[in-house]
Order: C-alpha cells, then sequence, then structure tokens
C-alpha cells in the first residue's frame, strides 16, 4: 500500500462523512447563503473548528464566480489544494529530528493516547534509517507503560533505560541523555507521565525532567512531542493548551485519526497553536505511523483521489517510517 493509501483508508470515516455532506450541498446547483451556511456547518461538524470553516467557507465562495456547482469534483480538488498549500506549514521532517548529535526528543500526552506505541514506532523509523536509539522509560508511575515500552525495546531490538515503578522520572531521564550522550547513541526517546488531574505534580514533574536534561548539555531536551489522540476531538486543544504551561512543544503527533470521523480537528490544532505535525497514526500497524503530509491528508480528507502522471517523490520511497515486522 502506497503513503497516499495510508492516508485515503487511515481517514476513510472522516472522508465519507465529509463527502456524503458535500454531495447533499452539490445537489442544488447554486451557491448561495443557505448553502454557504451548510458548507460551514459541515467543515465544523468534522472538529476543524469556527475559524478553519470560515475560511474554507470564503475559499468555496470565491471558486465558482458564476455560482454554479456543475463538477463537485472539481471544486473538492481546489479546495483541497488550497487546504494543502495552507498546512505546507505545519510539516516537519522526521528525518531532520535525529539530527543533533545525541538528540533527546521528550515524548508527552495524557495516558491512553498512544503515546508510548508511537515512541516503539519512532524508534522503528530512526532504526530503520540507519540511527542508533535508546527509550528511556520516565512513565514511572504505570507499570504498565514501563512493560510496554520494555517490549518495542525488544522488538526493535535498542536498549531502554527504566527503574522501578514510582521511582523518580527525573533520574531515569537523566541516565537515558547521560548513556546516549557517553555510547554516542544517535537519538534518546523519552516517555513521560501523563497525568493532568495532577497537574501541579506534573508540571513539577516535568521542570525536574527539564532541568536535569539541561544539567548534562543546555540544548536538552531537542525536542518536546506531544501525542494527541485524534478521537478526543476538541479536547485535543485543551491538551496543547495544558501541556504548552507546563513546556514549550516543539511538534506533535495525532493518533487514531482512523478511528474517527472528526479527522479535521487537525486543521483546527494547526490554526489555533502554530505546531508542527510530525506524524499521524492512522492504523495498529507499525508503518501505521506516517510522518504529516499537508496534500495527502488534504486530498485524503475530502475524499480526492492523486492525480500524478508520475510518482509522487514520497512515494518513491516504499515508506519514510517503519515497515511492518
Amino acid at each position: 500500500m502506497g503513503i497516499f493509501d495510508k492516508f485515503k483508508s487511515g481517514l476513510g470515516k472522516s472522508s465519507s462523512s465529509l463527502t456524503d455532506g458535500f454531495k447533499n450541498i452539490f445537489s442544488k446547483k447554486k451557491i448561495d447563503s443557505t448553502i454557504l451556511e451548510e458548507f460551514e456547518e459541515l467543515i465544523i461538524s468534522s472538529d476543524a473548528g469556527v475559524d478553519v470553516a470560515k475560511e474554507l467557507r470564503k475559499d468555496f465562495e470565491s471558486l465558482k464566480v458564476d455560482k454554479k456547482l456543475d463538477d463537485h469534483k472539481e471544486i473538492l480538488k481546489l479546495l483541497a489544494d488550497k487546504l494543502a498549500i495552507n498546512l505546507q506549514k505545519y510539516e516537519k521532517d522526521l528525518s531532520l529530528m535525529g539530527n543533533a548529535k545525541s538528540a533527546v526528543i521528550v515524548i508527552s500526552g495524557v495516558n491512553g493516547v498512544g503515546k508510548t506505541t508511537s515512541i516503539g514506532k519512532l524508534g522503528k523509523y530512526f532504526k530503520d534509517n540507519n540511527r542508533s536509539v535508546v527509550f528511556g522509560a520516565a512513565d514511572t508511575f504505570r507499570a504498565a507503560a514501563i512493560d510496554q515500552l520494555q517490549v518495542w525495546a525488544a522488538k526493535v531490538k535498542v536498549d531502554i533505560i527504566k527503574s522501578e515503578i514510582n521511582s523518580d522520572p527525573a533520574s531515569v531521564a537523566f541516565k537515558t541523555a547521560e548513556f546516549a550522550k557517553k555510547n554516542e547513541i544517535d537519538v534518546a526517546l523519552i516517555d513521560t507521565a501523563g497525568r493532568l488531574q495532577n497537574k501541579k505534580n506534573l508540571m513539577e514533574e516535568y521542570k525536574k525532567i527539564i532541568g536535569v536534561l539541561k544539567k548534562i548539555d543546555p540544548s536538552y531536551p531537542n525536542e518536546v512531542i506531544l501525542v494527541l489522540d485524534a478521537t478526543t476531538g476538541q479536547n485535543a486543544l485543551n491538551q496543547v493548551e495544558e501541556f504548552s504551561k507546563i513546556h514549550d512543544l516543539t511538534g506533535l503527533i495525532i493518533t487514531k485519526l482512523d478511528s474517527t470521523a472528526k479527522g479535521g480537528v487537525v486543521l483546527a490544532i494547526c490554526k489555533k497553536y502554530n505546531l508542527p505535525i510530525v506524524a499521524v497514526g492512522m492504523g495498529e500497524k507499525e508503518d501505521d505511523l506516517q510522518p504529516f503530509n499537508a496534500e495527502y491528508y488534504s486530498k485524503a480528507l475530502l475524499g480526492i483521489c492523486l492525480l500524478y502522471t508520475s510518482p509522487s517523490p514520497r512515494d518513491v520511497e516504499e515508506s519514510r517510517m517503519p515497515s511492518s515486522a
């Protein structure tokens, strides 16, 4: 399966919900105020947010000067192209994230969003791209998180730094970064707790983790990535808000896009927080976590097929993310 096909499959529920609505709208044949309202409401229903919906409404209104909707596929293609152009600035080249010598990447997120699984898949990606990797199990409040990361470490064949349950997370983070630097490991991926219900404690914990990392190298952490579950819809925006108060974020991973019809939440997050998207999760397989591609996302969301006369450069590579083991 090509990369675009993964986006199309992963965004199937979101695309189906939108395209059904578009068919109803385009059956009206003319753009008037009622049609524009229906269009805006449809975009909002995908959790894209009011601001994004208003922008797309303006784009939609400007596409056909004669106010006719004879070719709805062409209109959707034009909208997808506009959307892709707007989203391109939120792409983040995952291959560059591990370029710093012994790069330390802290992975954040509330429990249950797929944080530990994302770390495992990222580890596989870096290994497949000839980078050495170490995992740090700094979510010491959940035995399951430590065990799960250990399973991934064995599967990916990387080292893991861990400690006992309820031990000091900052100590694990420190030992992980120290191990990476001493052994010239290319990438250290550090798992962290996500107990937002104990926000004050979590904030202090993060400050301590960041503080001890900077004792090893002032540039640490090189990245702080927040993992979000797309099925939570607009609540994902609240999580960005809360974690941003704890530490500056450098990017996002959005998981479970295949499990929701609210895939437009990606648009709302980009619009509001101006944060790049590192990768999107669209299934349970190892290669279902893919680098964010604005064109593929936009066209898959709006149900548009790619019209390449030759393969896209991103499809020439079988995948920039790990293949199934």
